[in-house]
């Protein structure tokens, strides 16, 4: 747990200084016209693999070796689905109403998208194999790659920082982990996979599935992954076309701060806990419940100590870091910062409704949150600009709290009497 700790918040650490050094070297515009694109394409990638490496989770927990006969038409579905969303970005790149650059950016871009899908697949590989050095350093390496070759062009090549170089290095980064990850996902179909907690290798008692089984099977990962993007970053798309790039720019920072806060809950529950917990979940309910009660004491502790942190030295952070051009960051980071302790809540509460059969109920909710995000944008940043950004975003995470410990309490553990009385 502590090596993955470690190397998650490493990683985290690369990302934000890769953040910080585009905002100090790009102009304000420029920053906000590479964030939003960025955004936009990421928001796009869950329909490539459409939540492919989460099922693989579920599935092994569930079954064990024999979730073995998933990996093919797995394969040839996650092919297919990110060829797809590629062309149709490019589509939209170049018939959509862009200026040249945002459309450059999208059609550069748009091969991020493989990056994104190989790291899932690899990750959850790792995690089924509890080697957590490798996912740590697997992890790890697409941010440090990104930083080396952004620190080159911002220090060595300052005249060719433009935002259409850096979209060239996150799409170079991308293809190249795609590239890596065959290596790591062939071992799958081989004598190389190591899965943990299941025993020795059996053979697969039947192999009767195609794409359309994963299909049935995956859209509740993807729809969740999609959901829970729209309603953090769709904000900040939002802002590019209702306001300005520069304002975008100025949200972005804000935005970063945040996201590398809520790193830590994310560690502990979608990276070490998931497998976990699929496991707890059909094997050992007394210690699932026990996990989930606990789980949700400690992460509002530490929501509550992240927020008051950032609070007392958001003044002096954003200035520090980002530059004095970004000084109007700060009353936005400020008004985010109020949605940490619920999203921290939050992860532990929607972990329990990833596994068994409830992760279509949490896709339903992270619909609907996903859908109030959006209509709250449309409504509150024309009247308060990205101040209105940050207060939709806080109201869609306090929703999305209160409709997971609903469905907790009263869904997951609806028999709670039973397996408390289970642990005495």
């Amino acid at each position: 747990m502590v090596l993955l700790s470690f190397g998650s918040l490493i990683g985290a650490f690369f990302a934000f200084l890769t953040q910080v050094i585009l905002a100090r070297n790009l102009e304000i515009a420029s920053f906000g016209v590479f964030s939003a694109t960025l955004a936009t394409v990421v928001l796009a990638s869950p329909l490539a693999g459409f939540g492919v490496s989460q099922l693989w989770l579920k599935l092994y927990g569930e079954e064990g070796w024999n979730a073995k006969r998933w990996l093919i038409p797995s394969f040839h579905f996650v092919l297919i689905s990110t060829l797809s969303v590629i062309a149709t970005l490019g589509a939209w790149a170049l018939f959509g109403n862009h200026d040249k650059v945002t459309q450059t950016l999208i059609l550069v871009l748009s091969f991020h998208i493989l990056g994104q899908v190989s790291i899932g697949l690899v990750s959850s590989k790792l995690q089924l194999e509890e080697r957590y050095i490798n996912f740590s350093a697997w992890q790890l390496s697409p941010h440090i790659t990104r930083l080396f070759l952004i620190s080159l062009l911002a220090y060595l090549f300052t005249d060719s920082m433009t935002p259409e170089a850096v979209a060239f290095i996150y799409a170079f980064t991308g293809v190249l982990f795609s590239f890596l990850s065959i290596l790591q996902l062939r071992k799958m179909l081989k004598d190389g996979f190591l899965l943990k907690g299941h025993g020795l290798a059996q053979p697969i008692l039947h192999n009767s599935l195609s794409i359309t089984s994963v299909v049935k099977n995956t859209w509740p990962f993807g729809l969740a992954t999609f959901f829970y993007l729209v309603y953090y970053q769709s904000d900040l798309i939002l802002i590019k076309y209702m306001i300005n790039d520069a304002a975008s720019g100025i949200y972005n920072v804000a935005f970063t701060i945040i996201m590398a806060t809520l790193l830590f809950p994310g560690v502990i529950y979608q990276k070490y806990l998931l497998p976990k917990l699929h496991r707890w979940a059909n094997h050992d309910k007394e210690k699932f419940y026990m996990v989930y009660r606990k789980g949700n004491f400690i992460m509002l502790i530490f929501g509550i100590t992240a927020m008051l942190l950032i609070w007392s030295l958001s003044s002096w952070a954003v200035v520090f870091l980002f530059g004095a051009k970004y000084e109007n960051a700060i009353a936005v980071l400020n008004i985010l910062a109020i949605s940490i302790p619920f999203v921290f809540v939050a992860h532990s509460t929607g972990a329990t409704l990833v596994t068994q059969s409830y992760m279509k109920k949490k896709v339903k909710y992270m619909g609907l949150v996903a859908l109030l995000n959006i209509v709250l944008n449309l409504f509150l940043i024309p009247k308060f600009g990205i101040t209105g950004a940050a207060i939709s975003t806080v109201v869609s995470n306090i929703i999305l709290l209160l409709l997971y410990y609903y469905a907790s309490e009263n869904i997951v553990f609806s028999k709670k009497t039973e397996i408390l009385k289970g642990q005495k």
